[in-house]
């Protein structure tokens, strides 16, 4: 099961990944990323690759246009029908994962 997390500080610049490195790290042994999203805010996940295999699908993963991240854990199970509406609207896949069709589909739908 992949590990993912969130650090938010109000009053402070935030140092390195230390909850990749001592907290999750257990919970993904295939890969382990951090996005800083400002000086403040950082995003962990560390991925256990079951659906999609190929390095394509690591997270936190940002939308085309950037606007959007995703940190994710757990499984879309109609990921294919999705996407395969998705697609009918003109949306393009780099991932063959349901994380990318998740992101793809809030933008599309929203929280709906």
């Amino acid at each position: 099961m992949c590990g993912i997390a969130g650090q938010l500080s109000l009053t402070k610049h935030i140092k390195q990944n230390f909850l990749i490195n001592n907290s999750l790290s257990h919970r993904g042994p295939h890969n382990k990323k951090f996005l800083r999203l400002k000086r403040n805010l950082i995003f962990y996940h560390t991925r256990l690759k079951i659906i999609d295999l190929s390095d394509k699908s690591n997270q936190p993963m940002l939308s085309d246009n950037l606007r959007y991240t995703i940190v994710y854990n757990g499984e879309l199970y109609n990921f294919k029908e999705i996407k395969k509406e998705l697609e009918n609207k003109g949306y393009i896949f780099k991932t063959n994962g349901d994380t990318e069709v998740f992101l793809k589909g809030f933008i599309e739908y929203g929280a709906n």
